[in-house]
């Protein structure tokens, strides 16, 4: 091969390539190097021929500093013999735009004098794409933790959902036993006509109530309400009198009001003008 077809192929290659001696002297360079050279304004010959491009990594102060003395220490443990050739990826950047090169330096096989091949080449394309990639990694790993948060708060609306039933079957058994039950027991000792219309039609109005919230508020208030009270708190927000209730419930007047005075006192009504008729209306 002749120096000139060398020289052409080495200017044809997008890599910047210079050629170095057993010194770190630079020998030869391609076109792509003095064309970069020349667009950064070097301070030199854009050639850079007879430049120790050694000392040039060793005494770099800027950014790059660090990785610059990379390079001169692998190039060095190549000119030595201690390996054959040395690689790394370092960032470049100037003012204008971020740039990143992949660098890499090897023995030519069997020069002499020694020759070491160095060649930078602009890998800022694909550093983008992996910015790029790595940035869509992390925009799916947030939607995954979105979607993580999500399923969690489902699975504690499911919960709830549950235990919100499991409430609701209590409460209707609960409302079944309180309300229910014990005028049907009244139902079947009494052998009135009148009084078996009206637990009757006591038993179809509670039925009803079951199906309403009032049963479960007025458990769920902070006063301890007994069965009778509950019953007899009942009959009072449908207005019943305290007359109709003692006939109901075959109890006397005074057991009655006594019962109201313990409801307006456990509901904290006492000493206040709020009708407790009115007052259990507005629990439903």
């Amino acid at each position: 091969m002749t120096l000139n077809y060398a020289e052409t192929i080495l200017n044809s290659l997008s890599a910047h390539i210079a050629v170095i001696d057993h010194n770190g002297r630079i020998m030869e360079t391609n076109r792509a190097w003095q064309q970069f050279a020349s667009c950064n304004q070097i301070g030199m010959r854009p050639d850079m021929l007879n430049i120790n491009y050694l000392e040039i990594c060793d005494t770099a102060g800027d950014e790059s500093g660090d990785s610059a003395r990379l390079v001169a220490q692998g190039i060095r443990q190549v000119i030595r013999g201690k390996t054959d050739e040395f690689t790394m990826d370092y960032p470049c950047h100037s003012l204008k735009e971020k740039r990143w090169f992949y660098m890499r330096a090897i023995r030519v096989p069997e020069s002499s004098p020694l020759r070491i091949v160095i060649s930078h080449e602009n890998i800022t394309p694909l550093k983008l794409a992996e910015q790029k990639i790595r940035q869509r990694e992390e925009e799916l790993k947030q939607k995954s933790l979105h979607l993580e948060e999500t399923n969690t708060a489902l699975r504690v609306l499911l919960r709830q959902r549950d235990e919100d039933l499991k409430d609701v079957e209590t409460t209707f058994f609960q409302n079944l036993k309180l309300s229910i039950l014990p005028y049907l027991d009244q139902l079947k000792k009494t052998h009135q006509k009148a009084t078996r219309m009206t637990l009757i039609n006591l038993i179809e109005s509670e039925l009803k109530e079951i199906a309403s919230p009032f049963l479960r508020h007025i458990s769920n208030t902070e006063a301890v309400l007994t069965s009778q009270e509950i019953k007899i708190a009942s009959l009072i927000k449908q207005d019943k009198s305290s007359k109709e209730i003692a006939d109901m419930f075959n109890l006397s007047m005074t057991t009655v009001n006594f019962h109201r005075r313990n409801l307006r006192d456990k509901l904290g009504l006492k000493h206040t003008g709020t009708n407790l008729s009115t007052f259990l209306k507005s629990l439903m």
